[in-house]
């Protein structure tokens, strides 16, 4: 066996093995767990049979297979950087609309502690402490 075939089996199962254990340990969502068991099939697979790398470039004209290599990886580092940029502007919208309801809702409650009764107006609940202070 070459080295080559040993260090891809290696970075295959050491990509499964961490995915698994994330998976576990439920810090990993399992959406993205797909995409990353795929990539470690994938390094499995062009590990164990090579010539599926070499046929792949004959296939599509690429003279080196390393570079068919470098460029699929490469796409797939994109393609994965744009998901995460994607779920990334999602999340900043949904907090910045969190936020705004949080300040509405203190609002709401400082209004009415003003304007209630001493017995009524929910004088007796604090608000949380706000953290942009």
């Amino acid at each position: 066996m070459s080295s080559t075939v040993t260090l891809g089996l290696i970075g295959g199962l050491v990509v499964m093995a961490v995915l698994f254990e994330m998976l576990r340990r439920q810090t990993l969502r399992e959406k993205y767990a797909v995409t990353w068991f795929l990539i470690a099939v994938a390094c499995l697979a062009i590990a164990v049979f090579p010539r599926l790398l070499f046929g792949a470039a004959d296939l599509l004209g690429v003279a080196v297979p390393a570079n068919l290599l470098f460029f699929v990886a490469s796409i797939v580092l994109m393609v994965l950087t744009l998901q995460h940029s994607y779920e990334l502007g999602r999340l900043e919208e949904k907090t910045r609309t969190l936020a705004e309801d949080l300040a509405i809702l203190r609002m709401e409650v400082e209004a009415s502690r003003r304007d209630g009764p001493e017995g009524q107006g929910g004088a007796t609940v604090p608000l949380p402490p706000d953290p942009d202070v």
